[in-house]
Order: structure tokens, then sequence, then C-alpha cells
């Protein structure tokens, strides 16, 4: 009896320079069957994916796009190590699809020869011919083919041309075996190179020729430093090598660049053919009106309130955020009438059915912003528009790259975050990151809106611009200042190095492809999901038993007993006018009860003990138990100062009856007020520049991989926020309180 061997997973990783289409083809190939994750301890994507073509399983991989596998950073190592089979948790590929731009094959092919030179089966796309053509540049594909020794695919991703073929070829690697192949560089290089090799395996036996190449080239260090044990000895005599091939007239790192375009010119002698007159492109009629310093700027301005319109706006956002908000009040509701009073219920709905509700609420805005930007990407605008912005944003130490990822944290800071991926450049992505939660998202609103209609006077200047406007436009403004000031910082102390030259390629306009905007939509949006969801939903869950624990619930109610149970009697025999009061009245008493509970909470405790710490800024207790409940999500401020000031956990920034409690609120033991312009001030200025959101601390934790820039943000944003309100506090005291 025979019995059949299972069939071997073809493992397959897509490389590519970026815009080449490496990210719509893998959609293309495969479909909705994706995973995406991070490597860990950096911030690059891991994104698989797969397909079964005539019963053979394909595992794909889709590594960053990158112009060139020389890792200069941990981010560029990764692409290195999933090639090698050196990256933990990662099956090594059995095969390599590198996708290349037809209209570019003399940039596109320097990444083709490197990935050559590491010996796996290999497969290219020749994308985008169609762009090529409007060019007027037409490839030879077979003896393309030919020249470089491995199959070559005509494919036009973005209109899924040529899929079936590439399937064919791809499931064809399996039964290929890798060639030798020949060194575009020098003898003497490629000697030094065996030599190195040899010396490595000494340390570390399965150390590969490729990284002896690409350890002699590095002349940075930073491959030298991941990869080497043999200290001092190994170290001089590479530059002992590097020295000699100098002398030689095979200047490192310059001798890369060198070898592998001669070797590119080699390969398309006689295969590519220009039309003489080069030809207008329509792309290129676009650009005199996109890149223009004027109308380039307006289209600018057009589209990004085009897209912020449809993230904030009722009609789209708005309406699908109620929603949900009324799904899980529906929820809530059911909960509430199917359970009796106690600690399970209050659970269920002020720990979990309010810490759900309160991430999903976003999810709509998040969809939509991504959805644009997906757009925006595909089509090629995007670059464009990073071009536009890069003048501004460098004087500040970053690129234009930065510019959509802070433009989205004004929304919300997690999508924001996340959309610092488009920055090639680790520290530019890095700095954008802990500087996006400094833009005022729309959380921040509602602090903002109930403090300035109660403390600040409805002033009006020129008849037009009002005071309560200005003072709102200035807690905006404090986001910015903050972030500009922070990046200025840390370019120059923990992440120092020159601003990079801001280099982009502007890809040919083409239309976006539907499937992959929706992909990207799709995965944003679940991404988003999971990963916020988890933290602020414990988070909710603990600040709800700090705010319900130690609970005596019947010697808090004691006092009252009496007069409820009166009321109750009273009810009975009522009718409807005089009901209404008395339920009006028993609601006054519940939400006594609830205040006193929650007083005499931890967290109410916590407020006490605080108290000497957030006294300077003009803050008492109950300030300070606001701002403590606040921290996994700043909008849980109003609802908390609500029961702290017995007005129940229901009240909103719109609230009359909160503002007229808060105005009159005194300090414990005396007839002085605890709200005045100073504090209402010094309040906005604090929740302006603090890290108050579970979710987005855990975002950065996901974006790069580590606690640190996290715990980075918290501190450096509380401490910010702290001087902030103080100064603010003092400074307006001073001068308004005398």
């Amino acid at each position: 009896m025979s019995v059949d061997a299972p069939a071997r997973t073809l493992n397959v990783a897509l490389v590519g320079n970026p815009n080449t289409g490496k990210s719509t083809l893998f959609n293309a190939l495969s479909g909705i069957r994706q995973k995406t994750g991070n490597y860990p301890g950096v911030t690059v994507e891991k994104k698989h994916g797969a397909f079964t073509h005539n019963g053979q399983k394909v595992e794909l991989i889709d590594l960053p796009g990158t112009y060139s596998l020389a890792p200069r950073s941990p981010d560029e190592m990764v692409t290195v190590d999933v090639l090698l089979g050196r990256q933990a948790q990662e099956a090594k590929p059995n095969a390599v699809l590198v996708i290349v731009d037809a209209s570019n094959l003399e940039r596109n092919l320097y990444i083709v020869s490197q990935v050559k030179e590491l010996g796996l089966p290999t497969v290219v796309a020749l994308n985008m011919g169609d762009i090529a053509q409007d060019k007027g540049i037409s490839v030879d594909v077979a003896k393309l083919e030919q020249r470089l020794g491995v199959p070559v695919v005509a494919t036009l991703a973005h209109r899924r041309g040529g899929l079936d073929q590439l399937r064919d070829t791809i499931v064809s690697l399996l039964d290929r075996e890798s060639v030798p192949v020949e060194s575009p560089f020098p003898e003497e290089f490629c000697d030094k190179v065996g030599q190195l090799h040899t010396k490595l395996q000494q340390h570390d036996p399965q150390a590969t020729r490729y990284l002896a190449e690409r350890l002699l080239l590095d002349t940075s260090g930073y491959l030298e430093q991941e990869l080497t044990s043999g200290g001092q000895e190994l170290h001089s005599w590479i530059v002992e090598s590097r020295n000699q091939l100098a002398e030689l007239g095979q200047p490192v790192p310059a001798i890369e660049a060198i070898s592998r375009y001669q070797w590119v010119q080699g390969v398309l002698d006689g295969i590519v053919t220009r039309e003489a007159t080069r030809k207008v492109t329509w792309s290129d009629r676009i650009d005199r009106i996109l890149t223009n310093r004027i109308g380039g700027s307006l289209f600018f301005i057009f589209i990004m309130t085009l897209m912020f319109q449809a993230v904030f706006s009722d009609l789209v956002a708005g309406n699908l955020m109620e929603y949900i908000e009324g799904f899980f009040e529906i929820i809530g509701g059911f909960v509430d009438a199917s359970l009796a009073d106690g600690a399970l219920k209050s659970l269920l709905i002020d720990g979990v059915i309010a810490g759900v509700g309160g991430v999903l609420v976003f999810l709509p805005q998040i969809c939509i912003l991504f959805f644009f930007i997906a757009i925006l990407e595909d089509c090629g605008y995007l670059s464009r528009a990073a071009y536009l912005m890069d003048r501004l944003f460098s004087k500040i130490g970053l690129s234009g790259k930065s510019f959509i990822p802070l433009l989205s944290s004004f929304a919300c800071a997690i999508p924001g975050i996340m959309a610092a991926r488009v920055i090639e450049n680790r520290r530019d992505r890095l700095i954008t990151i802990l500087v996006a939660p400094l833009m005022s998202c729309s959380a921040r609103m509602p602090v903002y809106v109930l403090l300035t209609a109660a403390f600040i006077p409805d002033e009006t200047y020129g008849g037009v611009l009002s005071l309560h406007t200005l003072v709102m436009l200035s807690m905006y403004l404090l986001g910015i200042v903050a972030a500009v000031g922070v990046a200025f910082v840390l370019r120059r102390t923990i992440l120092p190095g020159e601003t990079p030259p801001f280099v982009m390629e502007l890809p040919s306009y083409k239309f976006p492809s539907i499937t992959g905007v929706l992909l990207v939509m799709v995965e944003k949006g679940w991404a988003f999901v999971k990963r916020a969801g988890t933290l602020i939903f414990a988070m909710t869950v603990i600040v709800w038993a700090l705010s319900y624990f130690p609970r005596n619930e019947e010697a808090v109610t004691a006092p009252f007993a009496d007069e409820i149970a009166q009321l109750e009697t009273q009810r009975e025999e009522a009718n409807k006018e005089q009901a209404a009061q008395i339920d009006e009245r028993l609601a006054e008493i519940n939400n006594q009860i609830d205040g006193q509970l929650l007083r005499s909470s931890f967290l109410g405790m916590a407020g006490h003990w605080i108290e000497p710490v957030v006294k300077p800024l003009g803050w008492d207790w109950k300030i300070g138990s606001a701002a403590i409940a606040s921290f996994p999500a700043r909008e849980v401020i109003i609802s908390t100062m609500g029961v702290l000031y017995n007005l129940g956990g229901d009240e909103d920034e719109e609230s009359a009856p909160l503002r007229d409690t808060i105005k009159g609120a005194k300090w414990e033991g005396t007839d002085r007020n605890v709200f005045n312009v100073p504090v209402a001030l010094s309040i906005m200025v604090f929740f302006a520049l603090c890290a108050q959101c579970a979710a987005t601390l855990a975002v950065i934790k996901r974006e790069t991989n580590s606690w640190g820039w996290p715990i980075f943000t918290f501190v450096y944003m509380t401490v910010l926020a702290y001087v902030g309100a103080l100064i603010t506090y003092q400074v307006s005291a001073a001068i308004m309180l005398g």
C-alpha cells in the first residue's frame, strides 16, 4: 500500500521597489486570505497571504518596498533576515517574486541582481507595462528572461492582467533548483568576500556568503555590529581589506553601485527601446497643476477638506457612529432590565459594554480615513502631497511624509500613528508617532466645550470673532506648537540625525484598484479593533473596579433610607405631575448616593491622596479624581465629574446642570469657589497635552514593538501637561485674580 506524501507548501517572498504595484499584486494574488502583524522588535509590518493553484498551496510574504537589500537599520535588516531564513517565527522562503516597474528597469533591476545572489529560485513580474507604453518604452520580454536567467512574466496588477501565467510560473518554481549566479563584482572583490565568508563561518557556521559580501560593503558599521562576534581582529581585517580594494581602484561601498549598474546596463542593452522624442503623458500634464506651488496647494486643501469632511460629517461617519452607540445602548438597556442591581450588572454596563462600545464607536472614522488614504496612495497622489508639505516640515526636522499621519491625528491619534507606516526613515517615523498624540483629537472636544461654555466670557470681537472660538482654537494650536517643539528636541537629543533629504519617487497616476482599496480599509479597521480594543477594554474594567470598590452601599444609603421609603409610598398615590416630581427627587438622591460611593472608592481616595500635587494647578480632589479616571480615555472625565458632583454619570458637555454645579462648587470647609477662568484654562491645557488614551499607547506599543516608547510618550506628555497647566494657572491667576 502506498501512502501519498503531503503536498509541500511553497513559501514565496515578494520583493520590489516602492511604487511598483507590489502591494496591488500581493492583494490580487492572495485576495482576502491575508494576515498582518509586526516583526518583533521593529516597526516593519508583517503581511502574509496565500492562494492555491492547480492543487499547490502557495504562502506569500509581502516584504516592505525597498530599493536595495543593503541593511543599514533594524527595519531593513528584517527583509534580509527573512530572505536568508534568519528571522525567527518565519519560514525561509523557497522562492522570491521580484516586482519591477517596466517603465524604469534601469533602477529596478538593481535589486534583482541582489536577489539573484541569494541563490533562491526567482521569478520577475514585469509590472506596469501600460505606463511604459504611454511613455513610449517597449521591452523585449523574451530576451530579458534569457539574459536574467529567471522566468519573467508581464503583469498589469491593477487590472489583474497576467495573473494566471504568473501563478503557473510561481508553482513551477517548486521543481526548480537554484543555479550558480555570476557575481557582478570584480574578481579581487569576490576573493575578499570568499576569505571573509570563511572567517565568519569560524564563528557562525550558518553565516552565508551573501552576508559576508554585505559585511564588507557596509561601511556604516551597522551590519558588523549586528552579525560578527570576531571582535577587533575581524574588524581590523575588514578595514584592511577595504583599504586594499581602494588601492586597486575598487573603493567600498561605491564598487557595488558601479558593478551592479554595469550589470544592469549589459542586461538591458538592446532590450529596451524608447521613442526618439519623450512622450508627454497625462501624468505629466496633471503634475503641472498638482505639484505647482499655488495650484497644487489649492488642490491639496480641497482634497484634505473633502477627506476630513467625510471623516467628521454626520452624513457618513456621524450616522454610523450613532448606530454603533445606539446598538450598545440597546445592549446596555437589555442588561439593565435583565439583571438585579449589583456588582455584576455594574461591571457589564459600566465596564464591559462601555469599554467595547467606547472603542468601536471610532471604527467608522478609522475605515473612512483609511479608505481615502488608500485611494490617494494607490492613485499616486499621496507622494505629491508629501512633496508639497516637505518644505514646511523640513524646518522642524521632519519630512513631508509626516504630514498625513499628523493630520489624521486630529480625528484620532490611533489611525494617525498607524498611517506613519508610510514613512520609510525610522527616525522620522518614530518622531511622528511620538508627537502624533499631541494633536487635539475629537475626544478632547467635550472638555473644551464644557469649560469654555461655563467659564470663558461670551464676548465677540468685531462682531464676528468670539472669545469662545479663540480659546478653542488656541487649544488646537497649543498641540501643534508643542508637537513642533517636541519634534525639534527629539531630533537633537535621543533621536539625532540630519533631516534626510526628501527623495521620493513620483509614480505615474493610475486608477486605484477598488479591490485593493477595500482590502486595505477592512484590514486597517480590523487591526484597529484588535489592537485598540483589547487594552482599552481591560483599562475600562480596571477603572470601573477602582471606582466601584470598596463599596459599603448600606452605610451610604442609610441616611436616605427613610426619605426613599416615604417617596416611594407617596408615588403610589401620586398623579402624573406629582410622580414626575418624586422621580426627580429620587434621581437626586441616587446621584448623591453614587457620588458618595465614588468618593469612598479607591478612585476617590486616590483623588484625596494626589490633592497636594494638583493643588498648585488650582484643582481640588474631585478634579484630581476625574483626571485619574480619564487616563485610559480622556472623554471619561465628563461622566466622572457628573458623578462626583452628584448629577449622575449621564451628563455630557452640553449639560447645563453640570455647568451650573461646577460653577458653584466650593473648596471643602470654605465658601471659596473651586472653578474660575484660571482653573478652567489649567484643565484645558492639561487635557490638550496629556497622554490620556490607553488605546493610543497600546497602538504605539504595537507599532514600535516596544513598551519603552509608549512609556516614554506617557511620561513626557504627562510632565509637559503638568508643567503647562501649572504655568497657565499661576500666570493667569496672577493676572486675573491679583
